[in-house]
């Protein structure tokens, strides 16, 4: 298996568990644990893992830790598979906009270590974590909500205006075909709408809980979203829907180490 594969995989099993053991991962990958505490290094170097006696967790070294927000718990096996599903759509990105919620926190986890890529967010945790990565982080700044520390109002919305996004990758409240992108918060979603105006794709991030529900504030239309990623859990009859008006579906489920394909940023070394 190519180191490459190997680093997918070993993000896949984090994505999947949250934690990992290198004599496990060595038996199951076919090569020596040296070689996985190798491959670990290199995936905390870059800032996706962090390093553990006999193993890796998800890193969260000097970024905030948001499952103080209940909703972070929800789904969170399904949320961490769909974060790194979507991080591997937005390879040829150079400016990307990222939202609010645990799922967008997820997928911030999973981006590729980039120079050249820059992200803007209303997130304070989400800025937090990829600030500690080699990536250029922009946040919006503004009044902060208590809940999601999430910044909205003016401020927040004029500095989003300085930008043109290449995607913008988002959670939902809720997505369907019929009310399409929801919120709980007509500030949050304000915030949502304008970066919306301001890319060339929408990825939507949402575990399956969320599709066919409806929240009081709408952001937008389904016919607006690029791309859905969800879990298998999802509403086959709305997704159904959602392709009907042109949404392409994707289904986070953990991959075959075989199947798995290489991002920028993880390219084969020794």
């Amino acid at each position: 298996m190519r180191a490459a594969d190997r680093r997918h995989a070993i993000l896949a099993r984090v994505a999947e568990e949250q934690t990992i053991r290198v004599g496990e991962l060595a038996r199951e990958l076919g090569c020596s644990e040296m070689t996985i505490r190798r491959d670990i290094r290199r995936l905390e170097r870059d800032g996706f893992l962090r390093q553990t006696y006999g193993g890796a967790t998800a890193h969260i070294t000097r970024s905030f830790d948001i499952s103080f927000n209940a909703r972070a718990l929800l789904a969170a096996r399904e949320k961490r598979l769909i974060g790194m599903r979507a991080a591997a759509l937005i390879e040829g990105a150079r400016v990307l906009f990222v939202g609010i919620g645990s799922t967008a926190e997820q997928f911030a986890r999973y981006l590729p270590a980039r120079p050249d890529l820059l992200i803007v967010t209303p997130s304070l945790p989400i800025a937090s974590l990829l600030g500690t990565r080699p990536l250029r982080v922009v946040t919006l700044g503004g009044a902060v909500l208590r809940d999601e520390l999430t910044c909205v109002g003016p401020i927040a919305s004029a500095t989003l205006a300085h930008y043109r996004f290449d995607a913008a990758v988002i959670g939902a409240a809720g997505i369907s075909a019929r009310w399409g992108i929801t919120e709980l918060t007509e500030e949050e979603a304000a915030v949502q709408r304008a970066a919306l105006e301001r890319t060339e794709q929408v990825i939507v991030i949402a575990d399956g809980s969320k599709v066919g529900a409806a929240t009081p504030i709408v952001v937008g239309p389904a016919r607006q979203v690029t791309t859905l990623v969800t879990d298998p859990s999802a509403s086959s009859r709305e997704l159904g829907r959602l392709r009907g008006l042109g949404v392409e579906v994707l289904i986070a489920e953990r991959a075959a180490p075989a199947r798995l394909e290489p991002v920028e940023g993880m390219a084969a070394h020794g």
